[in-house]
């Protein structure tokens, strides 16, 4: 799964690396501890426009009740992303791109103690996670929110956990957001081995209240 990312690149330079017309009211960065139900960038294209925008983490089906109505889905799986009625239309017709300068995942010691490791890319340009969105329209205001899309984890990742986000390679973005008439389903696959690095850092991040570049600092880093 994914349940907690960072994101430091600022959104002129997401705007201008996803080539996307950017929204008035993106969220402030650096944020180096994305938490569900923050506001969150994403890059859509709904109505032959691709957008910058700002989105709710946390996917809401258009018949849910209330924002907290039943559990919080902040991942879909790719091997049941078309078949499950709460993500199939999404799946299908509101696919969108989620930028992370690096997300985190934790192990466990013998004694049950969560151990929390950053992955990135080498290169630190951002990751395009493949999400879905949905506009929930019951409350007092329209709410857009999304979901990343996760799969089974490459070699590499499956020695911290057994899942990982689908991660898009930049070629691949168009096919993802519906522009050309290439199927996107054969994208929803672990990235290749090599495309991320990985370390332990300090337990801080285990708290959703914790903030800072301290949280992506390697263990024992002075």
């Amino acid at each position: 799964m994914c349940g907690r990312f960072v994101m430091t690149h600022p959104s002129d330079a997401l705007a201008r690396i996803f080539d996307a017309q950017p929204d008035n009211d993106l969220p402030e960065g650096p944020n180096y501890n994305v938490c569900p139900t923050v506001q969150v960038h994403a890059v859509t294209n709904a109505d032959g426009t691709r957008r910058l925008q700002s989105l709710r983490w946390g996917f809401v089906p258009f018949w849910a009740k209330a924002l907290n109505d039943g559990p919080l889905l902040i991942n879909a799986r790719a091997e049941t992303i078309v078949e499950k009625p709460t993500f199939r239309d999404a799946a299908k017709k509101r696919r969108c791109v989620i930028p992370a300068s690096g997300f985190y995942e934790w192990t466990k010691d013998a004694q049950g103690n969560r151990l929390p490791w950053f992955i990135h890319p080498p290169d630190d340009a951002p990751l395009a996670f493949a999400g879905i969105w949905q506009v929930w329209d019951k409350g007092d205001a329209p709410v857009t929110t999304c979901a990343i899309v996760t799969c089974a984890a490459n070699d590499a990742m499956g020695r911290i956990h057994h899942r990982m986000p689908v991660i898009l390679d930049r070629k691949d973005v168009a096919r993802w957001l519906g522009e050309t008439d290439e199927p996107a389903a054969p994208l929803m696959r672990p990235a290749p081995e090599g495309a991320l690095e990985m370390y332990r850092v300090d337990s801080a991040v285990n708290s959703n209240r914790a903030s800072g570049p301290r949280l992506i600092a390697p263990l024992g880093a002075a």
